[in-house]
């Protein structure tokens, strides 16, 4: 299990993606956009940067749904291996068996 802390970051840091999202979009657009005047991009440069820096989407990483772990997650199942492993065995997972052999 994850410490709770970094588990509520986390929510907060994808609550703040999902706030800022659009205003980034607009701005990384008119930053890219090369017939834009240069005076217009800097200050759509200088208005990203005073964005919260945890409103990137690339900030985020990606948690087991159940234990919060940060490592080896499968993205399909939002699971960690180690619970997957565990739901297999267990047969909890629709379609997909343990192999023994």
């Amino acid at each position: 299990m994850a410490k709770t802390c970094m588990i509520e970051k986390e929510k907060h840091r994808r609550a703040l993606n999902k706030q800022y999202k659009e205003r980034r979009k607009k701005l990384k657009a008119t930053i890219m956009d090369k017939e834009t005047t240069m005076e217009d991009r800097f200050t759509a440069v200088m208005k990203l940067a005073k964005l919260p820096r945890n409103s990137a989407a690339v900030r985020q990483r990606n948690r087991c749904e159940l234990t919060g772990r940060p490592r080896g997650n499968y993205r399909k199942f939002k699971l960690c291996r180690i619970k997957i492993r565990e739901l297999a065995s267990n047969g909890q997972i629709p379609g997909m068996t343990k192999s023994s052999w």
